[in-house]
């Protein structure tokens, strides 16, 4: 996937009360911004096959009786998750469906992935993930997209992504999270905003998105996302990638 323009959206000082959206604005930039703001965002996506490849249990079945598994990547934005997972398998092999609620985005990873991947079986949904039906799959991913929901919300998102999960399907969590003792997530907190640094973000734009950010992106504790998942009907949870303040965990049906 292309890199497109560079994030230069909080060079310039915002109103204090505008709030970070998905608009046309951020997909011009998207891949930039992510690249140089989220710690290990390309491991994660380099992993994803990989789960794939172990764990998919090819159970669906199209009208030919054509044996695949499928997959939802739900908050796909550009398509990140779809583009890694649709360059390790074969044409026929996966049916891959991102949703987002976010038209601009929608749009852009409709056009991006035809272009690449004109022969794979890829439906971009434009849809509000707590809305949409799932049908039966091998593999749900949500990819920095809890974080953004409603806290009262993802339990119930979870116990339906249980539900639509065949038996030994998995499903990847990644986010954004924070300590509960203050003292080490500060710590924690500031490595962060010197990894922002290291990739040439300024104070300005540093404190201008976190300002934008503020009741937008609300983390959760690690410990948290495992009691959720637990509730949710998982039985078993692991972390399996720790970054700073971002984790990736994979829960097993």
């Amino acid at each position: 996937m292309n890199h497109l323009s560079k994030d230069t959206i909080f060079t310039t000082p915002l109103d204090e009360n505008a709030r970070f959206s998905f608009d046309e604005e951020v997909v011009a930039c998207f891949p930039d911004m992510i690249r140089r703001s989220v710690p290990g965002y390309g491991q994660v996506l380099s992993m994803l096959p990989i789960f794939a490849k172990r764990h998919l249990a090819f159970g669906q079945s199209d009208n030919q009786g054509r044996k695949f598994s499928r997959i939802y990547d739900l908050g796909t934005s550009l398509g990140a998750v779809i583009f890694s997972l649709a360059g390790e398998f074969g044409e026929r092999d996966l049916q891959l469906i991102g949703v987002d609620i976010s038209q601009p985005m929608t749009d852009k990873a409709s056009k991006m992935l035809k272009t690449h991947y004109p022969n794979h079986d890829i439906m971009i949904i434009t849809d509000d993930i707590y809305e949409l039906k799932l049908q039966p799959c091998d593999m749900i991913v949500l990819n920095l997209t809890l974080q953004f929901l409603s806290p009262d919300k993802r339990l119930q998102l979870l116990k339906k992504c249980h539900q639509a999960l065949t038996k030994g399907g998995i499903l990847i969590l990644t986010e954004k999270t924070h300590l509960l003792n203050e003292e080490q997530d500060a710590w924690q907190v500031e490595r962060y905003y010197d990894f922002k640094r290291a990739n040439g973000y300024s104070e300005m734009e540093i404190s201008g998105k976190r300002n934008a950010l503020e009741n937008v992106l609300i983390t959760d504790t690690e410990q948290m996302h495992h009691d959720r998942l637990n509730k949710a009907g998982f039985d078993k949870v692991i972390t399996w990638f720790r970054f700073l303040n971002f984790i990736s965990m994979v829960a097993f049906k």
